[in-house]
């Protein structure tokens, strides 16, 4: 098996767990700051694992640019929860 067939292995193995994993906890947890709610200890836990794997993911996706557009949407997904739950933590420490 060549290395850009392991590569794609590895890609749809990403893209499974991001579908029945990261997104569905994602978009709770966009709900749940939408709402004025702050992040809980295992919230904070799951961004930081999102931003660790997203980094490690990086130069794998810039190689396979029919990801780009999906990955700059999770991208700012991941930013706007991130933002939202941080006036959240503002508003609540006063």
């Amino acid at each position: 098996m060549s290395n850009m067939e392991d590569e794609k292995g590895v890609l749809a193995v990403l893209m499974e767990r991001f579908e029945s994993q990261r997104l569905p906890r994602a978009l709770a947890l966009k709900a749940k700051v939408d709402q004025g709610e702050v992040f809980d200890e295992f919230d904070l836990a799951f961004m930081q694992e999102l931003l660790t794997d997203s980094l490690q993911a990086m130069p794998m996706l810039q190689r396979h640019p029919e990801f780009e557009q999906l990955a700059g949407q999770v991208a700012s997904l991941y930013r706007e929860i991130a933002e939202t739950a941080l006036a959240n933590e503002k508003k609540a420490a006063h």
